[in-house]
């Protein structure tokens, strides 16, 4: 695995985090060595939506000790206030420089070492996205209830199909985040607007491990009321998408490729 600043990473893992100090560190040692001796070159964003604990701390010191081949292994962008989970998705995104992305929680319970395995899976299989499926959730039976419960009523509402949308890691297309509109929500709709964009999208079974350190932001009753309307909002959005790859070529660039 290298990092480098001279030239764009092949690669960029982008980890939203609202006051999770003490996890940010254990999972850059994860990531470093969940893609030790990989040839692609890889850069990590976190994104501190106004964390009120020692987080912008970690992370500035964390981009100064943690260096790899060319540089610092760890960018960190900061929210000038709290905007939730989807504006720190999209504001990753927009900084990161690599050709693929992957995405992670930032409360621990996702493993990286999925990350590299879905992005070969991706590769293999010539997708858009690869999204994770949590094999065996390590939460309460409340919370596992009622993500089986709002993931069928997606389903049923949008017309789509995903196992899991509240998963946090998948590999996804840089291209093609570019084309994803930005609203609170966006992170747990993503793999239906990429099909409603077009874009191809497989399903991939991941690690999910309990958490260690920290305490939850989310809950049941804060999620509920919101998710049920974005669940229609998703579904316009779905039946009046335009495709994103809608351009059949562009003449001035067939013609410079000829003349080379």
């Amino acid at each position: 695995m290298t990092f480098s600043h001279s030239s764009a990473p092949y690669f960029s893992i982008v980890i939203p985090v609202f006051d999770e100090a003490e996890n940010i560190e254990p999972m850059v040692r994860e990531i470093q060595a969940a893609f030790r001796g990989r040839a692609e070159s890889c850069e990590v964003i976190f994104v501190d939506d106004a964390s009120r604990d020692d987080s912008p701390a970690v992370l500035r010191r964390l981009a100064e000790e943690v260096t790899g081949e060319g540089g610092s292994v760890v960018r960190s962008l900061r929210h000038r206030r709290n905007f939730g989970q989807s504006a720190a998705v999209a504001s990753g995104f927009r900084a990161a420089r690599g050709e693929w992305i992957g995405t992670l929680d930032g409360d621990g319970q996702n493993d990286p070492a999925d990350l590299p395995r879905m992005l070969d899976e991706a590769r293999r299989l010539g997708v858009d996205c690869v999204t994770g499926v949590r094999a065996r959730r390590q939460d309460s039976f409340v919370r596992k209830f009622s993500s089986r419960v709002a993931n069928g009523f997606r389903d049923w509402v949008t017309g789509d199909r995903v196992s899991d949308s509240g998963c946090g890691v998948r590999v996804v297309r840089a291209a093609c985040v570019r084309e994803l509109p930005v609203f609170n929500g966006l992170h747990r709709f993503m793999p239906t607007l990429l099909r409603a964009k077009g874009f191809s999208v497989a399903e991939f079974p991941v690690n999910h491990r309990p958490r260690l350190r920290g305490v939850s932001k989310y809950g049941v009753h804060n999620r509920l009321w919101r998710g049920i309307r974005d669940c229609f909002g998703v579904r316009w959005f779905s039946a009046r998408a335009v495709p994103a790859e809608r351009v059949e070529n562009e003449i001035g660039e067939e013609r410079g490729q000829e003349r080379r």
